[in-house]
């Protein structure tokens, strides 16, 4: 299987503007072989059209269905040459891929909840800070009040937000740093892949540490 860069972490985003340029550099590094595509059902099904459709140019997609009562397996992804984990509640992946590990020379690409649950230290959600105020807008809590940040699969040392200027979560990602919550982090637009430091798409990351003001990341021009 190939080995590359990344992971490959995604913002968010359904405009073909924000999901081609965010995806092709995964599906590249997967060097043609087959991608499993790990969705979470909440109880009204999964759309696999729409993520098999993110994946273009991929040879072959493998869905993967888990749901409350049916966390990852190993099986679940043998033989692949990438792990593709998408959108939905945060919590909930993080619950259900808890204690699994990326085999080696396996590429991973998150997708918002995926891109979260990537980090040592993962934020799940929340909207509170420890005194009960609003760090975020209420509707990016996914379903949790105050901030919470579990153990994560470990593949980046730093936490993640996703949808930062869509949702307004850049202000949670600052409040996690500055209460200890985790050391750093990146909060990524819609429209944004982080990999390997560098930003690629049209949307931008926000750099977030403990030592320094927060930094705004946009790809370069060639």
């Amino acid at each position: 299987m190939p080995s590359s860069g990344g992971p490959f972490l995604i913002g968010g985003g359904r405009e073909p503007e924000q999901v081609l340029p965010t995806h092709r550099p995964f599906v590249a590094a997967c060097g043609g072989g087959p991608i499993a595509l790990v969705m979470v059902d909440e109880g009204g099904g999964v759309d696999v059209e729409r993520w098999t459709a993110a994946l273009d140019g991929a040879a072959e997609v493998r869905p993967v269905v888990l749901a409350a009562d049916r966390p990852i397996a190993g099986d679940d992804v043998a033989g692949v040459a990438g792990v593709y984990v998408v959108a939905g509640l945060t919590p909930l992946y993080a619950e259900l891929l808890a204690g699994w590990a990326l085999p080696a020379g396996v590429v991973y690409a998150g997708f918002s909840a995926g891109a979260a649950v990537a980090a040592d230290r993962a934020i799940v959600g929340g909207w509170q800070d420890a005194q009960g105020g609003a760090v975020c807008p209420d509707e990016a809590g996914e379903d949790l009040d105050p901030v919470t940040v579990v153990p994560g699969l470990g593949l980046v040392d730093f936490a993640v937000d996703v949808h930062a200027a869509q949702w307004g979560t850049l202000g949670r990602l600052v409040h996690a740093v500055e209460a200890g919550l985790v050391v750093e982090g990146w909060a990524l637009d819609e429209g944004a892949l982080l990999v390997d430091g560098r930003v690629i798409g049209p949307g931008a990351a926000w750099h977030v540490t403990g030592h320094a003001p927060v930094r705004r990341v946009t790809e370069l021009s060639a």
